[in-house]
């Protein structure tokens, strides 16, 4: 039945064209839809997770309540106590600390005189030869210009600020800040390299220095303001991140100190939660309205092919066929045209995807007043549920196409049918 089937769509291309470049076209958006999409939450997801948010953030309370100030002052204290009780109880995370700070960055001339200035953000980190940390942010990947840091008081630049400062390898740069107890505090560094990550508001903005360092010149040794913890090979999974945060924050929960650690998951950070969820809403919501769309179109496809085809119909019912086999033949056909066109679309939508993945969207000029850790070149991902997923709207809106359409052979009556024939 299904061989028959298969060579009368080959044979009659009227039947099975147009049906198959709709299913197909309609298929690759639905999968190149899904690998923009994942691409898309991957990278936020990857980006916050690096350079900000961490899977978990470790802050004090009152750390927390004024989170968007980065306020050094509400530091955490016995750090390095903190995080072997914290490897202790979640030894599958990998712990660092951050200092996140701002200050003014001053670049002297020959004369000693401000040659150029400007406001900049500070990230420091672990910088040591073993480091993890270092090698979670790329810096090595991302290096344009000189080396990594290798001695003390050494600083990196995005690509971005050094070209506004106008500095070159080696030269001389002071930060001017203040220390986590409020004190003025003023450090000479060495420019050691430039960086970029293809992220706007870290290429122009942010520098990085030692943790080391940062703890020198901001008063800070044995404290941290942030300490991030990550799933093994940074790979995020929302409901492990979920089980510690709430552990950890339900043993702390009898606490009444405002400097008592508590955990925030990335989702909790930078608005990341509504972005996301309404990321995945849209990604679900796309693909029901792609099927009810995709339906009306081949239910129309179904009703022009079917009033040319009431003369076959008439021939078979004369030949003894039933209405309800020719019903079930046209449901076997539109679950053909259904699999033939999903395999074409998934296999058109998952180049278009890698494509993407490889090549991606510049889209740098958008993003120069950017204040999101977002990439400035938009990529997709091939992901394992591409290869399926074109297959439930492909077979779906065609088959749903023949139920709508075929239900016009019930309403025909057989006398009409036969008169068609011209008998």
């Amino acid at each position: 039945m299904l061989e028959f089937l298969f060579k009368g769509l080959i044979r009659d291309k009227s039947r099975s064209v147009l049906p198959v470049i709709v299913v197909a076209l309609g298929v690759s958006l639905s999968v190149f839809f899904v690998g923009y999409m994942k691409g898309m939450i991957g990278d936020v997801v990857d980006q916050n997770a690096r350079f900000n948010t961490g899977h978990v953030k470790v802050m004090s309370r009152a750390y927390v309540q004024n989170i968007s100030q980065k306020p050094l002052d509400l530091s955490l204290l016995d750090a390095e106590v903190l995080i072997k009780d914290l490897k202790h109880q979640y030894p599958e995370m990998n712990w660092v600390k951050r200092i996140n700070f701002g200050g003014i960055l001053d670049v002297p001339d020959e004369n000693g005189q401000t040659k150029t200035q400007g406001i900049a953000g500070g990230i420091a980190l672990d910088l040591s030869e073993n480091s993890i940390d270092k090698e979670r942010m790329k810096l090595g990947n991302n290096l344009i210009r000189g080396t990594l840091p290798k001695g003390a008081y050494q600083i990196i630049l995005g690509e971005g600020l050094a070209k506004r400062m106008n500095v070159n390898i080696g030269d001389k740069i002071t930060f001017f800040g203040s220390t986590m107890d409020g004190a003025m505090s003023f450090q000479n560094f060495t420019l050691a390299g430039t960086v970029s990550f293809g992220t706007s508001v870290l290429d122009d903005r942010t520098f990085i220095i030692d943790i080391n360092d940062a703890e020198q010149v901001l008063d800070m040794v044995d404290a941290a303001q942030e300490i991030l913890g990550f799933l093994p090979n940074d790979v995020y999974d929302e409901s492990k991140i979920e089980t510690i945060k709430n552990d950890f924050n339900t043993k702390m929960s009898v606490e009444t100190d405002e400097f008592t650690p508590e955990i925030l998951a990335l989702k909790d950070q930078a608005g990341l939660r509504y972005m996301l969820d309404i990321a995945n809403i849209s990604t679900s919501l796309f693909s029901t309205l792609f099927i009810i769309a995709m339906s009306i179109v081949l239910w129309n496809t179904g009703l022009l092919g079917g009033l040319r085809r009431y003369t076959e119909f008439g021939i078979r019912i004369a030949m003894g066929e039933s209405k309800k086999a020719i019903y079930k033949s046209l449901i076997l056909e539109s679950i053909i045209i259904g699999l033939i066109g999903a395999v074409i679309g998934t296999l058109l939508g998952l180049g278009l995807t890698y494509y993407l993945q490889e090549v991606g969207i510049d889209i740098s000029d958008m993003m120069s007043q950017n204040s999101m850790i977002i990439s400035n070149v938009i990529r997709a991902k091939v992901v394992p549920q591409q290869l399926w997923i074109g297959f439930i709207p492909g077979v779906v809106a065609t088959l749903l196409g023949a139920l709508l359409s075929g239900r016009g052979i019930f309403k025909r009556q057989t006398s009409q049918l036969f008169n068609e024939l011209g008998v």
